[in-house]
């Protein structure tokens, strides 16, 4: 291994290289220039897994040894009471084939919205959450048990995802001081682990933006309009975006800005900060945080649910 090492103030360990792998040191230095350690030096890291294989790396790293070296989700601390959740529970789910939207299916007697409504709830970092519904489903929210020192507000759905993501903003206290992140979740993923919830919380209070994750494991082709492959892509390479999506909320104001003034259209939250060639950071979660939107994913959510039943009794 082949090390450069250059005097620094703080440490980091976070590896910051292209989506190709390649070693990019004008990501890494436009990171240090956003990031709140002006003084922090490069570490360049290049390690060999085999002879064909080569990895590379950029670490933010200290001239303290590395037993006192910190992680960036160690040095990121995220306050109490200062983050604002928008919850979006006002899709239809047609591919569900229900007479009511998928969101409030019963999952083991539940509505599956309410899963993830009690995780945020009882999370200490959370100050308020704002329900994204249409007003006939409310009461399912203000009938829960939710815990006093999270305030409960609604906003109303709109034409796509991303103007109900802003009609939960306008509602939000983001604009308070005392509001670090906000957190934009889908109520059809009622299995979100709060341990996970925590790190990409973390990861977005660093960089900025930050998104739940998890590796591709299928092949991915594309294809054309008639259903011919034109290539297949690398799977090294693709993650799968899960929710919640994190976005320091002035980072989320400007990216608004900018979708609604060129009328743009985007499918998840961070691609709104994407546009503003911001980078957004992609957190590990877990396979278990499935999107419930056929039946098939209700059954598989009911194991899941039984399975970790069974282990937290056992």
């Amino acid at each position: 291994m082949a090390v450069v090492q250059f005097q620094a103030t703080m440490c980091l360990n976070r590896p910051l290289g292209c989506s190709d792998g390649r070693l990019c040191l004008k990501r890494a230095h436009h990171f240090l220039q956003m990031s709140s350690f002006p003084n922090a030096a490069l570490q360049i890291t290049t390690s060999r897994r085999n002879a064909s294989i080569a990895k590379s790396a950029i670490t933010l790293c200290s001239a303290q040894s590395q037993s006192q070296s910190q992680t960036p989700q160690e040095s990121a601390i995220v306050k109490e009471r200062s983050v604002s959740v928008i919850l979006l529970a006002g899709g239809q789910g047609k591919r569900m084939g229900a007479s009511m939207p998928k969101q409030y299916l019963p999952l083991l007697g539940q509505p599956i919205a309410l899963y993830s409504f009690y995780t945020f709830s009882h999370m200490v970092e959370v100050k308020e959450i704002v329900v994204v519904c249409d007003p006939s489903y409310k009461d399912i929210f203000e009938d829960a048990e939710l815990n006093d020192k999270v305030e409960l507000k609604f906003a109303l759905p709109g034409k796509e995802r991303q103007d109900s993501v802003y009609n939960g903003l306008q509602e939000c206290a983001a604009v308070d001081s005392n509001s670090q992140l906000v957190c934009i979740h889908d109520s059809a993923r009622p299995l979100v682990l709060s341990e996970d919830v925590k790190k990409v919380l973390k990861d977005g209070l660093l960089i900025g933006a930050a998104v739940l994750g998890v590796p591709a494991k299928a092949t991915i082709k594309e294809a054309n309009n008639e259903s011919f492959v034109v290539r297949t892509l690398d799977r090294k390479t693709l993650w799968e975006m899960q929710t919640p999506q994190i976005i320091k909320p002035e980072l989320l104001r400007k990216g608004f800005e900018l979708v609604n003034r060129e009328g743009l259209e985007v499918t998840d939250d961070v691609s709104i900060v994407e546009h503003l060639k911001h980078p957004v950071y992609i957190t590990q979660g877990s396979y278990t945080n499935i999107k419930v939107t056929t039946p098939d994913d209700l059954i598989l959510a009911e194991r899941i649910l039984n399975i970790n039943s069974a282990e937290n009794s056992s």
